[in-house]
C-alpha cells in the first residue's frame, strides 16, 4: 500500500513544476504542459480503488464577471466537470453545489439537488456568465447564509462532514472580503482560493484558510485550470477502508479518514453492536408525517387516508371527498355530504325507506300531515283544502265558514226554504203541498164540499201570501243595494 501511494504521489508531482525554496506559504502555480499519455500504472490503479475522497459538503463559487471571456468561462465549466469526475458523489458521500457570481450572486444548484455526476455535469453545461462586477465577499456570504443550511442540503454538524468552498476568480474583489471570509472560516468552512491570470494574490490569501500553501492556487491561464483537478483530488483523498472490503458493516460502510463507521439504509437503525441494522417501525408515533394513516413498507412507509378521504398531492395530508358527487353515492333522491361520508334523504312529500337509500311517496292527506279544517284533497305530492256542503273556504285556504243556504238566490225552493245546518229543505205555504221534485208546491184540495165563501177566503189568503212574499223579496233586494252603497261609501272614507 505504501509503495502504491508513493507511486501516486510521484505521478502527481510530475504534473507540478518545482517550487523554489522561498515558495513555502506561496500559492501553487501551474503552467501549460503537454498532456501525459497512457493510463495509470497498475499500482496506482490499485490505489485509486482504495483512495476515495472523504465525504464533503462542497461548494464551487465561480467568477463570471466581464473580465472572464466567454471561451474562458467554458474552460471553468470544464474544470468543474472534471472536478466532479474525481469526486465520490452521492447523497451519503460528497454533495456538490455550484454558485455563479459577478455583481450579483446566483445559486445554480444547492447541495440537495443532484446526487449523481451526470445530472451535475448537465446542469453545469447550461450555466451562463452574469458579467459586470466582482462581488466575491457577497458570494461567500451568500454561501454561508443560503447554501450551507440543512434546508438546502448541508448535513447536520453531528455528522462531522467537512464544509468546503472553492473560489475561482481572475480579478480583485470589489467588496470587503476579509471579514466575510474570516466569519465563514470561524463557522467551520474551509476555503480554497484559485486565482487565474489577473487575480489579486493578496485577496486570495485573505480569503483562504490556513495553511496558505495548501489552500491558495494560481494558474496563468484558464487553459490549464483543469490540471488543478489532480491536486484537489490528492487533497481530498482518503484511504477508503470500505472499498478495500475489510469492514464488517451489515449494510453501509462510511469511510472516515483511515477508519470507517457503519450506517444503515433509510428505514433501518444501527444496533448497539454498531455493525448490524434493524428495521425501524416508521409508523411509530413521531416517526412519520402522515395526516391520517401510516402504512409501513419494508423500512419505509407510505401515507393513506380514511374511507371518504383522498390523499393530497403532497402524499401526506388528506382531503374529504365529495361523497355526493355523481357516481359516488346510491341515494335515490337527495345525498347529504357529511365530512367524508354521506346520508340519504328524500324530496318533500316522500319518506325514506328502511334501506336508507330509496324513497316512497307520502299520503299527504293522512291525519296529522295536513292543516285543512274539513276536507283534504290530495294532488300527487301536494294537497288543497275544501269544505263540506254548506260551508265555504276562507281566504287562508285552510279553514271553512258556514254558508247561508237560504239566502235569496242561493236555493231553488219555490215557496219556503228551511235551513238545516249547512244544507236546506224546501216547504210550502199552508194550503199547498210539496211536489215530488222536493222544490215546487201545488195547491192542496182538502174537500170537494168547500163552500164558495171558504174558497174565497183561501184565495184571499193565498193572494195575501203571494203579495207578502213578493214584497219581502223586493225588500231584500233593496237591503242588498243599500248594503252595497254603504260599503262603497265606507271605502271612499278610508281612501280620504
Amino acid at each position: 500500500m505504501r509503495r502504491a501511494l508513493g507511486i501516486l504521489g510521484c505521478c502527481l508531482l510530475l504534473l507540478l513544476p518545482p517550487l523554489p525554496p522561498a515558495a513555502r506559504g506561496s500559492p501553487h502555480r501551474l503552467r501549460r504542459q503537454p498532456r501525459p499519455g497512457g493510463g495509470l500504472p497498475g499500482s496506482q490503479a490499485a490505489a485509486d480503488t482504495a483512495c476515495k475522497n472523504r465525504p464533503l459538503d462542497l461548494v464551487f463559487i465561480v467568477d463570471s464577471s466581464r473580465s472572464v471571456r466567454p471561451e474562458e468561462f467554458e474552460k471553468v465549466k470544464i474544470f468543474l466537470s472534471k472536478m466532479i469526475d474525481t469526486l465520490d458523489v452521492g447523497e451519503r458521500t460528497t454533495r456538490v453545489a455550484v454558485m455563479n457570481y459577478a455583481s450579483t450572486v446566483k445559486v445554480e444548484f444547492p447541495l440537495r439537488t443532484y446526487f449523481d455526476k451526470a445530472s451535475m455535469k448537465e446542469a453545469i453545461s447550461h450555466i451562463e456568465p452574469l458579467s459586470a462586477g466582482t462581488m466575491t465577499g457577497l458570494a461567500i456570504q451568500t454561501a454561508v447564509d443560503e447554501v450551507f443550511t440543512e434546508e438546502m442540503g448541508t448535513r447536520p454538524a453531528t455528522f462531522n462532514i467537512p464544509k468546503v468552498v472553492i473560489v475561482v476568480t481572475d480579478g480583485r474583489p470589489q467588496d470587503q472580503v476579509q471579514d466575510v471570509a474570516a466569519s465563514a472560516r470561524t463557522a467551520g468552512i474551509e476555503i480554497y482560493a484559485v486565482g487565474v491570470d489577473r487575480a489579486d494574490m493578496q485577496s486570495l490569501r485573505i480569503m483562504a484558510s490556513e495553511p496558505l500553501d495548501e489552500h491558495v492556487f494560481y494558474v496563468e491561464t484558464y487553459g490549464v485550470i483543469e490540471k488543478l483537478t489532480s491536486k484537489f483530488r490528492e487533497t481530498f483523498c482518503a484511504v477508503n477502508v470500505c472499498a478495500l472490503g475489510t469492514h464488517d458493516c451489515e449494510q453501509v460502510c462510511v469511510s472516515n479518514d483511515r477508519s470507517y463507521l457503519c450506517d444503515c439504509y433509510e428505514g433501518y437503525t444501527l444496533n448497539p453492536d454498531k455493525r448490524t441494522c434493524s428495521a425501524v417501525d416508521m409508523c411509530a408515533p413521531g416517526r412519520h408525517e402522515c395526516d391520517q394513516i401510516c402504512v409501513s413498507n419494508n423500512g419505509s412507509y407510505v401515507c393513506d387516508c380514511y374511507e371518504g378521504y383522498t390523499l393530497n398531492p403532497d402524499k401526506k395530508t388528506c382531503s374529504a371527498m365529495d361523497m355526493c358527487a355523481p357516481g359516488r353515492h346510491d341515494c335515490a333522491q337527495v345525498c347529504l355530504s357529511n365530512d367524508g361520508s354521506y346520508s340519504c334523504d328524500c324530496y318533500e312529500g316522500y319518506t325514506l325507506n328502511p334501506d336508507k337509500k330509496t324513497c316512497s311517496a307520502v299520503d299527504v292527506c293522512a291525519p296529522g300531515r295536513h292543516d285543512c279544517e274539513q276536507v283534504c284533497v290530495r294532488d300527487d305530492l301536494f294537497y288543497t283544502c275544501d269544505c263540506y256542503q254548506g260551508y265555504t273556504l276562507n281566504p287562508d285556504k285552510k279553514t271553512c265558514s258556514r254558508t247561508e243556504v237560504c239566502a235569496p238566490g242561493t236555493h231553488d225552493c219555490e215557496q219556503v226554504c228551511v235551513s238545516n245546518g249547512g244544507s236546506y229543505t224546501c216547504d210550502c205555504y199552508e194550503g199547498f203541498t210539496l211536489n215530488p221534485d222536493e222544490k215546487t208546491c201545488s195547491r192542496a184540495i182538502t174537500s170537494s164540499l168547500v163552500t164558495t165563501e171558504e174558497s174565497c177566503k183561501c184565495e184571499a189568503i193565498a193572494a195575501l201570501q203571494d203579495s207578502v212574499t213578493s214584497r219581502l223579496e223586493a225588500l231584500s233586494t233593496k237591503l242588498d243595494e243599500v248594503s252595497e252603497k254603504l260599503q262603497a261609501y265606507q271605502g271612499r272614507q278610508q281612501v280620504v
